[in-house]
């Protein structure tokens, strides 16, 4: 009953200390808002239409191929013809260089003539417009070529997909879990500066020399700032549904698991750069230096699939990568705590939660700081 009392009184004061500091509700909750709104707007709105491009279509002398041709490519659903009528080449390279168009297809000027030239901008040529572009048209030709020699075609590619879930997944729902996982890391990185601050007025001296229990104060410090997580996790999932139409469904045991275990390391890796930082501005220096680099590297903004091969490697061995991916596990595709990849991300956190809370506890045991003031 006595550590409780002692508990109640010191989880209150961190909790005032902490609703006083405006900064900390700025950057604790608005701002993973706004960063989330904002992402959300640039890469969440057609990131999920299909894919469409607007072209010229260059027929300088109607015959009989380049009529074909053209019946052709207007089948083509992807392809959206400007003026939907062919103009001269002057006019599609105009076009082109302005931005009008993605790029204009040239036809055979000729009946014996065999090529078409696609004319595309030289700032985009490797671009993804560009690339797609030159895709449909590659298989365009190669169908045309078969049709005109006869031939059938002996092989045909089938496209079929496979999901460890069973639920309508997008882009926006990959940005929201991801928006959360950042939000709550960068809660328990920063969230520890109070420490740093506490150490150089002394604070933490005079209150060794009280009967409290430092245990528990650590311990009333890590429960405000879960429930701080809490708040963060539940406004960002209800602006992410209600606004953006994200999809979530829950596997509650996984969430509690990632999220507890997660919300506990990344306030373990903020305490052990709290001890050696000597002032805030050190600290908040190393707690940027450390978030910036995770914010790009953990895929909570785009596929790690998508980096450069030779930066992969790195990211599988930060922590907010598996806190992102066990987010996503626990909130979108719902595979639960049955599954090896789900435990090999929660031990990859753990092990960095771990480390950082014993040497961190080293250093402040040996550090002369807090024994000199």
């Amino acid at each position: 009953m006595k550590n409780f009392n002692q508990f109640k009184m010191m989880f209150s004061a961190q909790l005032k200390m902490t609703l006083r500091e405006r900064q900390a509700w700025f950057w604790g909750i608005f701002f993973p808002v706004i960063l989330m709104v904002i992402f959300m707007v640039i890469f969440g709105g057609g990131s999920d239409d299909e894919f469409s491009s607007e072209v010229a279509i260059v027929s300088e002398s109607s015959n009989q191929t380049s009529d074909m041709l053209l019946d052709q490519i207007k089948q083509i659903p992807v392809l959206e013809i400007k003026e939907e009528e062919p103009v001269s080449h002057s006019k599609a390279e105009e076009w082109v260089e302005n931005g009008d168009v993605d790029a204009a297809i040239v036809l055979p000027e000729s009946a014996e003539d065999t090529s078409m030239t696609l004319i595309v901008n030289k700032e985009d040529e490797r671009g993804t417009t560009t690339q797609a572009l030159s895709g449909i048209l590659d298989q365009f030709i190669q169908q045309a070529n078969l049709q005109a020699a006869g031939v059938t075609p002996t092989f045909e590619l089938e496209f079929e997909t496979v999901s460890s879930s069973t639920n309508d997944i997008n882009y926006t729902d990959f940005l929201l879990t991801g928006m959360i996982a950042l939000a709550i890391a960068q809660g328990g990185l920063f969230g520890m500066v109070d420490m740093v601050e506490m150490r150089r007025k002394g604070l933490i001296k005079r209150l060794r020399m009280t009967p409290a229990k430092m245990g528990i104060f650590g311990l009333s410090d890590m429960v405000m700032r879960m429930i701080f997580s809490v708040i963060q996790i539940v406004l960002l999932s209800l602006i992410g549904v209600l606004i953006f139409d994200a999809h979530l469904y829950i596997d509650f045991l996984s969430l509690l698991t990632v999220f507890l275990l997660g919300a506990l390391s990344f306030n373990a890796i903020g305490y052990f750069i709290s001890s050696f930082s000597k002032t805030t501005e050190a600290y908040m220096g190393v707690a940027n230096i450390v978030s910036f680099l995770m914010m790009f590297l953990s895929g909570v903004f785009f596929p790690i699939e998508t980096m450069p091969e030779w930066i992969q490697p790195v990211s599988s061995v930060l922590p907010l990568t598996y806190f992102a991916e066990g987010l996503r596990d626990s909130m979108v595709y719902q595979t639960g705590i049955t599954t090896s990849s789900f435990w090999l991300g929660i031990g990859n956190i753990v092990l960095w939660g771990g480390l950082s809370y014993v040497i961190g506890s080293l250093l402040y045991k040996n550090k002369s700081i807090v024994s000199t003031r």
